[in-house]
Order: structure tokens, then C-alpha cells, then sequence
């Protein structure tokens, strides 16, 4: 059983940066694929960026590429997703997700799930 719990959301006007993290619970943290999503009201969850249990390999949703960094400390059992440049179209609910299979960017691909966290961004 792993717990995720994430944090460092808040309101932030565009163009402007964040950080989120998240901190999982149980000493299995460094087997799992680590990922984030995020959900707007009336929309599905979607796939934003993922890293691989070893941390080699990461994945990008095309709408975040190039603005969005996900990185993961062992040591701390905690992912983080760096925000840059970012937009109105950036608002949701961003959740953290990990799960035992490899990086994938379907919602049934992850096992547990946190409770998420409100991004907004301001014109």
C-alpha cells in the first residue's frame, strides 16, 4: 500500500512558476512509476508527465513540453513537478499517481492516487 500526498499548488499569475511535490509513503517508493495528472470541472483526467521507477526516463504531454519538469528524490520518497511559463489553460486539479507497471498515460495504468491539489493561473 503506498499513500501519496501532494502540495505547492496555489494561484500564480501567467507566465509565473511552481513547484508541487509529492510525498509518498513506504519504503517500495523507488519500484514505482511516479506520475501527475490534472483535471479541469466537466473534463476528464488527463495524462501530464511521468518518470519511470528508475528515474531514466521521463514522458510529456505535447501541451506542457518544454515548460514542465518531473523529477523524483529517492532519499526523500518525494516526485516534484517544476512549472515554468505557465499558462491559463494550466488550471486544474493536479494529482499525483504512482503505480507498479511502467509509465503510462491512461488513468487505469496507476494504482494509488492522492487527493490533488488546485492549480490557478491568472491573466
Amino acid at each position: 500500500q503506498v499513500q501519496v500526498v501532494e502540495s505547492g499548488g496555489g494561484l500564480v499569475q501567467a507566465g509565473g512558476s511552481l513547484r508541487l511535490s509529492c510525498a509518498a509513503s513506504g519504503r517500495t517508493f523507488r519500484t514505482y512509476t511516479m506520475s501527475w495528472f490534472r483535471q479541469t470541472p466537466g473534463k476528464e483526467r488527463e495524462f501530464v508527465t511521468a518518470i519511470s521507477s528508475g528515474g531514466s526516463n521521463t514522458y510529456y504531454a505535447d501541451s506542457v513540453k518544454g515548460r514542465f519538469t518531473i523529477s523524483r528524490e529517492y532519499a526523500k520518497n518525494t516526485v516534484y513537478l517544476q512549472m515554468n511559463s505557465l499558462i491559463p489553460e494550466d488550471t486544474a486539479v493536479y494529482y499525483c499517481a504512482a503505480g507498479v507497471g511502467g509509465p503510462a498515460k491512461e488513468v487505469y495504468g496507476y494504482d494509488y492516487w492522492g487527493q490533488g491539489t488546485q492549480v490557478t493561473v491568472s491573466t
